[in-house]
């Protein structure tokens, strides 16, 4: 188990592969109307989906799993340890406290020599099973991290390529009692360079990151996660390893390998229909004739097929007519109704061999992206229309929650997730940089009504597009899309992130006479390629901003400096003595100019929903960037690392709410729009409130009634000037005053409280530092806190430390002397704990 780096003249690792050695390895069995932040998707490919399923074979194959314990170690031998699979090396050496956490201070630079080496895995197991009984025994790797050659008693069985391929070797030959595997490991920043040196007839850019993100070079030469190699959010971590489920199956005649369902509503009969698709690797030379049964029992539907499966990769596609006497509830996305899903059972009953039986959970949703011209415009429309009902698009992108996917649990993903339903969020977009999510993650935003655009797996670059590589990408693609299809959260499939951009706008200076060739590999990759297929398969001194440890984690060019000229724009520097109070009243107002200027562009695309002006608008979704960390760094993220809300998610959380009144100023006239994503009309009171920075009681109040808010819609429901809104509040001025309203309505109906600010608040006249308070008192399991204030104390922040949770609200405009706000822990905790953890913080404390 000891450890020590690699010595200078100690024999070399293996070079990465020759040119010619790079070879594909398939599977052996077998800003339009919507808004959507950083984003430049080349296609958009919709599916119909059902719910994924779960395998039960009765006197089927002999399935054993190989996940656990390996023996792992480095390319001369100096480094041996035990690795746990699924992971990867960097989880495996910090397990063992061979390094410390990856993501300590400067470690992702002093660790870089993890990377440069080549690894491997190996492991001896028993067969459990009499190999002689069966026709066809796989060695499966649901996931390869990347680059690999994999041997079998020390027998090469083939070699790895593509982070997303699923690879599934024949050892039917080779398998022994006793068997010896191994997975020796390429760098894959020595894979990508050599990629990129073989690439000799033009440079397929860019070669390298910025500085600044102290990354690897020639990302795009490597089918893996392209943020490992770093980004302007991330560190550089190119993982070597297994990071997915490897197994041994062994089977006779047949084997289902993809089960897939598809829902889609057939207008002229005005019935459900479910689309089947079964896969299978048949290993008989002569056809498998057999039944098929299925069966939703609370539909009252059964059907029962007859069905012939060819030898090979033999493939039945079923067509499944729900009983029109069934009432069927569609699946919706969040805050448009409930997210309904029946249980199905398939069974395949085929002759001369075993019955399999599927329980899987079926949905019913259709999905119409909507392009009509546009009375008043130049363009289309662009909305996406969820079983017939137009719906505006809440929500955010999606990058991986961490650089290590060993390490992301079905709790890390429920909590990310819920956190966005939470927001009052209905959709993500999973980034084209990262990685397909695992199972676990559409799971639970099918179950939370979470839509899903998500990316194929190519960002910020161009790609060669000689044929291994093609060849490498269609498998790739058709191995995601058959595995994902079922989900109803997914409406839709986007070609890449930003790429189209790139060479629109010649990001990397490529001149004018050697544009077309990069045009042709483009339309090569995305549009003769992927599309095809998708159509075809549907420490102390790091506490301030100027440190070095802070500055090594702003990946950003010039990061930190446009996040201090942004705060200025509005607000006054913190000047304090303190350094550690200096660098805590900076973050503090980084988080508020944050959530401000996104509440601020969002509320705009949300009031443009039914509006033409000068051509533009009828804006139809809002996906900010973005969502989740990677790691403790600065970012545009609203949850932190480890799900932390920021002060942007408290402000989503309202400026995504059902119902909402939005300001909007113009030419010195105030406009408050009714936004609603309710499917009735309301009709409700607006009322305003207008405080002088320096007293907590109105100087004037205003109360409209039967004011009309349409159904998913946005509509004008006051107009005023500033002055002469302002001359009748006893003349107040831009400077010392401030607007707050909400919408009410009978039943309980009520928006949150918005506001308006007249002026920036580092020009506010009377704003006063105030004296705020909180008892704490514990309610089921739940935390009641009480704030106090003696005067208006803008953006007002509760911190509780380490004691993860959230607050029911934070970063709110607090205008009356009482407010209660409800704390929701994620752990155990105490009055005591939360009492002792508790920071208050408002503009007016910042100095």
């Amino acid at each position: 188990m000891a450890m020590r780096r690699p010595r200078r003249g100690a024999a070399a690792p293996p070079g990465p592969p020759s040119c010619s050695s790079r070879r594909p390895y398939r599977l052996s069995a077998g800003r339009a109307g919507a808004a959507v932040s950083r984003a430049a998707p080349l296609l958009l490919l919709l599916v119909a989906a059902a719910g994924r399923a779960a395998t039960s074979a009765a006197g089927g194959p002999e399935v054993h799993s190989l996940r656990g314990s390996w023996r792992l170690g480095n390319g001369n031998g100096s480094v041996v340890l035990r690795g746990e699979v699924p992971g990867c090396v960097h989880t495996a050496l910090h397990r063992r406290g061979l390094i410390q956490d990856p993501y300590y201070r400067f470690n992702d630079v002093m660790y870089r020599w993890i990377s440069l080496d080549n690894w491997t895995y190996s492991k001896t197991f028993k067969t459990p099973f009499d190999v002689r009984k069966w026709q066809k025994v796989n060695l499966v790797f649901e996931g390869v991290d990347t680059v690999a050659q994999i041997l079998i008693n020390n027998i090469t069985l083939g070699r790895t390529d593509n982070m997303f391929n699923r690879y599934s070797f024949d050892i039917t030959s080779v398998i022994k009692e006793v068997n010896f595997v191994e997975v020796r490991f390429l760098s894959a920043v020595s894979y990508a360079a050599e990629q990129s040196r073989c690439h000799k007839a033009y440079s397929i850019p860019p070669a390298c990151p910025p500085p600044v993100q102290k990354g690897e070079c020639h990302a795009n030469f490597i089918r893996k996660e392209q943020c490992s190699f770093s980004w302007d959010w991330g560190p550089s971590f190119p993982t070597q390893g297994i990071w997915k489920d490897v197994r041994i199956e062994a089977y006779n005649y047949y084997h289902l390998i993809y089960f897939s369902l598809t829902s889609f509503f057939v207008k002229s009969t005005q019935q459900w229909s479910l689309e089947i698709e079964s896969i299978f690797d048949v290993v008989s030379s002569k056809p498998v004739a057999g039944l098929v049964t299925v069966n939703i029992p609370k539909l009252q539907t059964q059907q029962t097929f007859s069905v012939k499966l060819q030898p090979g990769e033999g493939s039945i596609v079923l067509l499944v007519n729900i009983n029109k006497s069934s009432v069927v509830e569609a699946w919706w996305p969040n805050g448009h109704g409930k997210q309904t899903g029946y249980n199905m059972t398939t069974t395949f009953i085929m002759e001369a061999g075993y019955q399999i039986e599927k329980f899987s959970k079926a949905y019913f949703r259709t999905v119409e992206l909507v392009q009509e011209p546009v009375p008043g415009s130049p363009g289309l429309s662009f909305y996406f229309s969820i079983n017939g009902r137009p719906i505006f698009l809440k929500g955010s992108n999606w990058i991986p929650a961490d650089s290590f996917q060993d390490r992301v649990t079905y709790d890390t993903l429920w909590l990310l997730l819920k956190s966005a339903a939470d927001a009052n969020m209905n959709a993500l977009r999973v980034w084209g940089g990262g990685v397909y999510e695992q199972d676990e993650f559409y799971d639970i935003c099918n179950e939370l009504g979470i839509m899903i655009w998500q990316d194929f797996m190519f960002a910020c670059a161009l790609y060669p597009t000689d044929q291994n590589y093609l060849e490498s990408v269609r498998a790739e693609v058709s191995h995601q899309v058959r595995r994902l299809k079922s989900h109803p959260s997914i409406i839709l499939w986007s070609g890449n992130n930003e790429n189209e951009a790139a060479i629109a706008s010649n990001w990397f200076s490529i001149p004018y006479a050697d544009r077309e060739v990069y045009v042709k590999d483009y339309v090569m990759l995305y549009v003769k390629n992927i599309r095809e297929i998708v159509l075809t398969v549907s420490s102390t001194e790091d506490w301030s901003y100027t440190s070095n440890f802070s500055l090594h984690r702003q990946h950003h060019e010039n990061g930190n400096d446009q996040m201090l000229q942004q705060i200025a724009y509005h607000f006054k520097l913190p000047q304090s003595t303190d350094p550690i109070k200096k660098f805590k009243d900076t973050i503090y107002l980084t988080q508020v100019m944050q959530a401000q200027c996104i509440k601020t562009e969002t509320e705009f695309y949300r009031f443009s929903q039914s509006e033409i002006i000068k051509g533009e608008g009828h804006t139809m979704g809002a996906l900010y960037w973005q969502l989740n960390d990677i790691w403790q760094a600065p970012s545009w993220a609203s949850l932190e690392y480890g799900g932390k809300w920021k002060l942007l998610h408290y402000f989503a959380q309202n400026f995504f709410a059902p119902l909402l009144p939005v300001a909007y100023e113009d030419k010195g006239v105030l406009y408050i729009y009714g936004v609603s994503d309710l499917h009735e009309d309301h009709k409700l009171t607006l009322r305003v409130f207008v405080h002088a920075w320096s007293s907590l009681e109105p100087v004037c109040t205003l109360a409209k009634d039967d004011v009309t808010v349409k159904a998913q819609s946005a509509v004008p429901i006051y107009k005023e000037s500033i002055n002469d809104l302002l001359e009748r509040c006893r003349n107040c001025t831009r400077k010392s005053c401030v607007i707050t309203f909400c919408l009410v309505g009978e039943g309980g109906l009520r928006s949150p409280m918005n506001h308006h600010f007249l002026s920036s608040l580092k020009d506010a006249v009377g704003l006063e530092k105030t004296q705020l308070s909180a008892s704490v008192s514990q309610q089921d399991n739940t935390y009641i806190f009480v704030l106090q204030t003696t005067a208006i104390a803008p953006f007002v922040s509760l911190d509780v430390g380490s004691i993860k949770g959230r607050f029911s609200d934070n970063g709110f405009l607090m205008t009356e002397q009482k407010k209660v706000v409800v704390f929701y822990p994620w752990e155990p905790t105490s009055v005591e704990e939360l009492e002792k953890s508790l920071t208050l913080t408002s503009l007016a404390d910042v100095v």
